[in-house]
């Protein structure tokens, strides 16, 4: 069989259905589509949770102009960050949080330089994006952030979503 002979495979993966920026810095800045995956970024220090659509292709406010490498030491003296993926999906009563995986980031900005394995970051999203819960390991104070960032976005939405994440998420 030649290479004209063989069906063409198709790519049926889409990271983002339909960004809820569509394109404009207005309206639906921060906001969890009930399309898709979002990156939610946790600034520990500053105890807050926003949603970075950047982050979906390491372009986020908070990683930009920063050089990642995967030793600590580069980054020493900086922030740290949870980037957890967030995958909403609908059951018969509604929408709600499906995934949910955090993976670890430092930036240090004086520096210009940041500690992140970026092959965990896409397999943490790829894990959110096939309805894992994986927060457990976070930290108390991030744990906090994230479940409050959750239940004020929409209590509905927390409150049909999996146990495990209601668990995962208690202190």
């Amino acid at each position: 069989m030649t290479n004209e002979e063989k069906p063409k495979q198709k790519v049926g993966f889409t990271i983002i259905k339909n960004d809820p920026t569509d394109g404009h810095k207005g309206f639906g800045i921060g906001s969890l589509s009930l399309e898709n995956v979002s990156p939610v970024i946790i600034d520990i220090e500053e105890g807050t949770a926003k949603v970075e659509i950047g982050a979906m292709h390491a372009r986020s406010d908070t990683e930009r102009g920063i050089k990642f490498t995967t030793n600590r030491e580069d980054s020493e003296g900086g922030k740290p960050y949870w980037l957890v993926w967030v995958t909403i999906d609908h059951k018969a009563d509604g929408p709600y949080y499906a995934g949910v995986a955090a993976c670890e980031m430092v930036v240090n900005r004086e520096k210009r330089r940041g500690y992140k394995i970026l092959a965990d970051h896409v397999n943490r999203m790829d894990k959110s994006m096939k309805r894992q819960i994986l927060v457990d390991f976070m930290d108390n104070r991030s744990k906090e952030i994230l479940k409050s960032f959750l239940q004020s976005h929409n209590l509905e939405i927390w409150e049909r979503s999996d146990i495990k994440l209601h668990q995962d998420l208690e202190i």
